[in-house]
């Protein structure tokens, strides 16, 4: 059953149904669901669907013939093509009137040992094809060469696109569509352990408890996700162990270049290329204080994929029990008791997308347009009445350019209540906010409640949401 996407496929259907050649251009990591989209968009539509593998140019150019001609003569086998512009041009002879899909996935491959490709496409594109109803579109999981080499303006195929899709891991709304009968704790633990990726929660066994699904996916040497992060690395990067070292260091708190670089005894220039590699396949982002992006000295290294997370938190720890068949065990005593701190970080980003979600309909007074985190320091006074620097931070820090206004939010995924005690640190830390926003709200996020002392809070500026309240 195909989930979500109902965006992407409107404006593939708006692609296709105009009359002219056009070409779309979709892009974005491995895993993320781009062939599965594509193949839903042309289930009922004549295509030829040929995905490219790393085989070289020759190799590719008689697999993508093999393709064409089994769609538009297919039986006929003693038919060959020595160039890619013979092939196209027998596409152009046999297309006739009706529509025709040409899906060119994994482009990267291709293209990468034939410099002439694209270049041949736009010639196509611009003279023999421009009057037939043939949909081209480009695939492929390299984004830097689909930024680079087909999207960027040194491209010969720069202004021939219709549009572009860069595709991003599911949201948690979208994700939990894939295990609708599951509770919303278990929804957003789906959500934490995936990340978001298609591949991934295409895995999870919604007849199967969250437990049961992790034990299966991460805690068994053939469950898929065993090994995922070890095979997506080897995928992408020719040295291994640096990146894994840093991943690995990211993955345990360490997330500025020099840290990094420190704890794992390379240069920092080696850490940056690396760092900026994986920032171009979608593993890694920077994260920057919102209200302080220019600070380079604000700038934090931190895992994008939340699947990577996981696996870095607990498997290297648990390989040789894993291996000795016992992974449910570690699982349950090990992992299990500390999974609620795991998600910390991922309610907080639910949360700020939940914050961006609603400020955009205008819910908290102002219009909101971003959405991110805050950290610095702040003057306490401890319990002697001296005054000492501590470090500090926001969770949740939804800013309006348009109001000057500012909404700030602290979130709790912990089987504890929030006190007067959190509310009381989250008022102190809104007043460290740059002194243009004005904060006008106060929200908390709490998976179990709280206490009391709220029930005695008169104050509109203060949300009190929960879990529930996300999945409303």
């Amino acid at each position: 059953m195909f989930i979500g996407r109902e965006r992407e496929l409107a404006s593939l259907k708006e692609f296709y149904e105009k009359d002219r050649i056009g070409m779309i251009v979709i892009y974005g990591r491995r895993r993320i669901g781009k062939s599965t989209l594509i193949t839903e968009f042309v289930k009922d539509k004549k295509t030829i669907f040929y995905t490219a593998t790393k085989v070289g140019k020759h190799r590719n150019l008689e697999l993508f013939s093999r393709q064409v001609l089994d769609v538009l003569m297919p039986g006929v086998e003693n038919i060959s093509f020595n160039t890619t512009e013979a092939v196209f041009d027998f596409i152009d002879k046999n297309i006739g009137d009706e529509k025709l899909v040409l899906v060119i996935d994994e482009l990267p491959y291709w293209a990468e040992k034939d410099d002439a490709l694209l270049s041949i496409l736009q010639k196509y594109i611009d003279t023999v094809w421009n009057n037939k109803k043939l949909k081209i579109i480009l695939c492929g999981s390299s984004l830097s060469f689909m930024e680079q080499k087909v999207l960027s303006e040194k491209s010969p195929l720069f202004g021939r696109r219709d549009s572009q899709m860069k595709l991003e891991a599911f949201n948690y709304l979208d994700s939990a569509k894939f295990v609708s009968d599951y509770s919303n704790e278990d929804k957003a633990i789906c959500y934490g352990i995936t990340g978001g990726v298609a591949k991934y929660l295409s895995m999870i066994d919604p007849a199967k408890s969250m437990d049961e699904n992790i034990i299966r996916l991460f805690f068994q040497t053939d469950g898929y996700l065993y090994d995922e992060t070890r095979n997506l690395l080897t995928q992408e990067f020719a040295d291994v162990s640096v990146v894994n070292n840093i991943v690995e260091q990211i993955a345990s708190g360490g997330n500025t270049l020099n840290t990094i670089a420190g704890k794992i005894g390379e240069k920092e220039q080696t850490v940056l290329y690396s760092l900026d590699k994986l920032i171009s396949v979608g593993l890694i982002e920077k994260k920057k204080c919102i209200t302080d992006e220019k600070n380079k000295k604000k700038t934090q290294y931190v895992l994008k994929d939340y699947m990577f997370k996981f696996w870095y938190e607990f498997i290297p720890k648990a390989t040789s029990v894993i291996e000795m068949g016992q992974g449910e065990i570690y699982y349950k005593k090990a992992v299990k008791p500390v999974l609620h701190s795991f998600m910390g970080s991922v309610f907080e980003e639910m949360c700020r997308y939940y914050t961006l979600m609603k400020g955009i309909m205008g819910e908290y007074g102002c219009f909101i347009t971003s959405v991110g985190t805050w950290w610095g320091a702040e003057n306490v006074r401890d319990k002697n009445g001296e005054i000492r620097s501590q470090s500090a931070d926001i969770d949740v820090v939804a800013l309006s350019e348009t109001d000057k206004k500012a909404v700030v939010g602290e979130c709790k995924f912990k089987n504890e209540k929030i006190d007067k005690g959190i509310y009381e640190t989250l008022i102190r830390r809104g007043k460290l906010i740059n002194a243009k926003y004005e904060v006008t709200k106060y929200i908390f996020f709490s998976l179990s409640g709280y206490t009391d002392w709220f029930a005695e809070l008169a104050d509109e500026d203060v949300l009190l949401l929960t879990l529930d309240s996300l999945y409303e």
